[in-house]
């Protein structure tokens, strides 16, 4: 058991562990301290001054997230003395930043911002011009710098060097001339170069995917989970009028920590693609043409209702959540009596992974999908239909473009160029949906639906029912938390788990 300290912070005693500094203390009580370059992930720097406090006894004020705590040290946050200081530091800090907020990037998420009309609201008295820096300066594929935004708080150099290791950034020049920038040389192209992004608590850095294309104002957030990879990184999905605009981390220490790799941010695009599949289509003398969803139940019905279980091959996908591959399976299994599954999905790539987050598997639920498929398909599937879900890579569709079986596929991606399929499905993407996918850890992971599909794309659970139905069954258009709860005893791993309580940072099975 770790040795505690006791303390008073602005009146309060509180007993912390040996070792905590005054601005976690604070932290514990619920007391945030203003600050710029403090980070938890990050090594102390103390140069930003924000987060100065008084201590009884101290000679001067103190920075709170170098300083530790003492037994019976006396700490005020929020005196008169302790707030004029905040003052004087972002009086010093806007001497030279530029006022330029209504085009500013940042605007709207601007610590600088907050901490102003928190903590200083006083009129500039700098009467000469200000320095100025370079300007929109591009430092590597994905970010901008702008060096009259910066407040000098090296949290980009501090993640470079100490999370990454890839040491491209540096502070030059001294005093009021001080700048971030690049090696000579050399460029921000580290493959997580975006989190210097979401460090920067003000304009200076700023996503060249980004910038300008949307107020942040207007985007509303939905939870969800990165697909890059099998790491399953917790992410945010901005989002406004039915548009991705972004994909940021979202902290899960067990995870991601508080990281995401651009490769991953950048999947947001997918969900945007405007040659998605939308509707049902018909493949009819080598060109899809449109259908009505009752055209395509019914065609589906007509090469289906006189097959056998073993003349049918039911395809899972590593790609979609439990939800829908559990759904899909029951119709194929209850309604067509197929007892055996395929799956796909993309093959590993070695050369993405790396010992920070990127995993050479480039799904986000193999896991979950090999709970319930047994192979992968081949060229030497004998089946006369295959049904298969998900988005397929090149070699799969040349794998089932290579067969003689009638294909029928529900999918979200762009099916104009891949004419195999004899009937294709327009399949909701994972954002538009509520589900779960199962990490390389085997950790269930809740994602969440941020609006209504597109187009006449549906969920996996409401083209299962309508099958189900067509076959003469009854069936509903079931939710995600419906399929979960009703199925879950089916695999072990579910068994125990439940889809209403799954917490933000998901659960370990």
């Amino acid at each position: 058991m770790s040795e505690k300290v006791k303390l008073t912070i602005d009146g309060k005693v509180v007993e912390v562990a040996k070792g905590t500094t005054v601005f976690n203390a604070a932290k514990q009580m619920g007391i945030e301290i203003p600050h710029f370059c403090y980070h938890p992930k990050l090594s102390i720097a103390g140069n930003c001054r924000l987060c100065q406090v008084e201590v009884e006894g101290a000679r001067g004020p103190v920075i709170s997230c170098k300083e530790v705590v003492r037994e019976g040290m006396v700490v005020q946050v929020n005196s008169d003395g302790a707030r004029q200081v905040r003052k004087d530091v972002l009086e010093f800090i806007l001497v030279n930043h530029p006022l330029d907020c209504p085009v500013c990037d940042q605007s709207g998420e601007c610590k600088l911002q907050d901490q102003y009309f928190d903590h200083s609201l006083q009129n500039s008295r700098m009467q000469e011009a200000k320095i100025h820096k370079p300007k929109a300066k591009p430092i590597g594929p994905h970010v901008h710098l702008d060096d009259e935004r910066c407040v000098l708080c090296t949290r980009c150099i501090r993640f470079c060097d100490e999370v990454v290791g890839s040491h491209e950034l540096m502070m030059r020049e001294r005093g009021g001339y001080s700048t971030i920038d690049v090696l000579p040389g050399r460029e921000l192209d580290n493959k997580y170069s975006l989190c210097t992004v979401d460090l920067c608590p003000v304009g200076a850095l700023t996503s060249s995917d980004f910038r300008f294309k949307k107020r942040v104002w207007f985007l509303a957030s939905t939870p969800s989970v990165c697909t890059g990879c099998a790491t399953g990184c917790n992410v945010l999905l901005d989002h406004h009028d039915k548009i991705f605009y972004r994909m940021r981390p979202r902290e899960n220490e067990d995870v991601n920590q508080c990281w995401a790799c651009d490769d991953g941010r950048m999947t947001y695009k997918q969900l945007n693609a405007q040659n998605r599949t939308l509707f049902p289509m018909l493949l009819a003398e080598g060109e899809y043409k449109r259908i009505s969803w009752d055209a395509a139940l019914n065609e589906v019905h007509h090469l289906l209702e006189n097959l056998s279980g073993d003349e049918i091959a039911c395809v899972l996908s590593a790609q979609c959540t439990n939800e829908e591959n559990i759904a899909f399976s029951r119709f194929a299994r209850e309604s067509l009596g197929v007892s055996d599954f395929y799956w796909t999905g993309l093959d590993e790539d070695k050369a993405f992974a790396d010992k920070l987050l990127r995993d050479a598997d480039r799904n986000p639920n193999t896991y979950g999908v090999k709970m319930m498929a047994s192979k992968r398909i081949s060229k030497s599937m004998k089946e006369k239909v295959v049904f298969v879900l998900g988005n397929l890579s090149d070699a799969e569709v040349a794998i089932l473009s290579s067969l003689s079986a009638k294909v029928i596929w529900v999918t979200e991606s762009a099916v104009m160029n891949r004419r195999f399929a004899d009937v294709v499905f327009p399949r909701a993407t994972y954002a538009e949906q509520d589900g779960t996918f199962i990490n390389k850890k085997g950790i269930l992971q809740r994602i969440h639906k941020a609006f209504e599909p597109h187009g006449e794309s549906v969920p996996v659970w409401t083209l299962s029912a309508r099958l189900t139905n067509r076959w003469g069954k009854l069936a509903v258009a079931a939710s995600a938390d419906q399929v979960f709860e009703t199925e879950k005893t089916h695999y072990k791993p579910l068994a125990a788990a439940s889809f209403y309580t799954i917490p933000q940072v998901g659960v370990q099975l």
